[in-house]
């Protein structure tokens, strides 16, 4: 069966389909949930104008016709199976009860951006004069129209810090899913947290998701273990030169350190971040109240807190980091 799918994966990308290493495993991953043709639709085809192409490499590969969807509804155009609404409803499903690796691997993160100090061409923006008069000369003197340059738009640093005490363990695999994802299309520096700190950034660059959770498994010492957010925190701060980053936090925020420590680290990390995050699994369940010791004190130093617990959660916390 595996070699079937990526023989198809074969024959996909030759139709100018984008199958990339993380699209296939979740491609793979999706068949133990839904039939293979439905699987594969929903994981390798990343634009309605992939649909036609899907359905042809289907026939070609496997023979017969596509399969039907039992209620259909239309959408700009495009027939869009009960599988979809099943997505949507995953989407908006606690992460910890279910395997929402297919879901994070289709996620398409973008950086967040900032001002660069150099300047470059534009057609709006400040006068550049030094080319407006040379402009003038190459023409023999006669009016020329004024040259613009503004600032340029750089990717701005983004940090991730993912709590991986016991706590938070049922939603460790599919936050550090989120961050290979996101490793794959921007800068990123990935830390976890809990009774100590550890750099994951390298071992998230592997291609292969599976590989990369289990390189990663193996350089964290305390996984599932204690939290000591502040202690963590501080060093972090003690390790972390660059200013501007955009951070965000993953964690429940139960701590067993001192609060007041957790409290003096969230602030010496505000002040050299462009913006703070906090993503709480629990912000975004009905009834919850943020009474945790470790909530109260990190959250006057957090520029907004967002929920963390399901796919449609990670999409708007991307969609936030965005416009940081």
């Amino acid at each position: 069966m595996t070699e079937a799918c990526v023989g198809f994966t074969r024959v996909l990308r030759g139709a100018g389909l984008p199958c990339g290493p993380d699209r296939v495993q979740a491609f793979l991953r999706a068949t133990e949930h839904v039939d293979l043709y439905w699987a594969g639709r929903l994981t390798l085809c990343a634009d309605p104008d992939d649909l036609p192409r899907y359905d042809a490499a289907y026939r070609a590969y496997f023979g017969g016709t596509p399969p039907r969807p039992r209620t259909t509804i239309e959408l700009d155009s495009v027939t869009v199976g009960v599988a979809a609404s099943e997505v949507e409803v995953l989407k908006h499903k606690d992460i910890s009860e279910f395997d929402a690796a297919p879901l994070i691997a289709r996620l398409t993160p973008l950086p967040p951006r900032r001002r660069s100090r150099r300047l470059r061409k534009a057609r709006r923006g400040r006068m550049d004069l030094a080319r407006t008069v040379r402009a003038m000369i190459e023409t023999g003197g006669e009016i020329a129209l004024p040259r613009h340059r503004r600032r340029g738009v750089k990717a701005r640093r983004l940090v991730l810090l993912i709590d991986v005490s016991g706590s938070m363990a049922a939603y460790s695999d599919a936050l550090l899913r989120f961050a290979h994802v996101i490793a794959h299309a921007m800068p990123v520096e990935v830390r976890t947290i809990g009774t100590r700190l550890t750099r994951l950034t390298r071992q998230l660059r592997e291609r292969d998701p599976e590989r990369a959770l289990k390189a990663a498994g193996r350089a964290i010492p305390d996984y599932e273990g204690g939290t000591r957010l502040g202690d963590a925190l501080r060093r972090f701060n003690q390790q972390w030169r660059q200013r501007g980053a955009v951070v965000v936090l993953f964690s429940d925020g139960w701590e067993r350190g001192d609060p007041s420590l957790l409290a003096t680290e969230m602030a010496r990390l505000r002040r050299v971040s462009h913006k703070v995050i906090w993503a709480n699994p629990h912000a975004g369940k009905p009834g919850y109240r943020p009474l945790q010791s470790g909530v109260v004190a990190a959250l006057p130093h957090v520029d907004t807190m967002v929920a963390g617990h399901s796919v449609h959660a990670l999409e708007e916390l991307l969609k936030e980091v965005r416009r940081a």
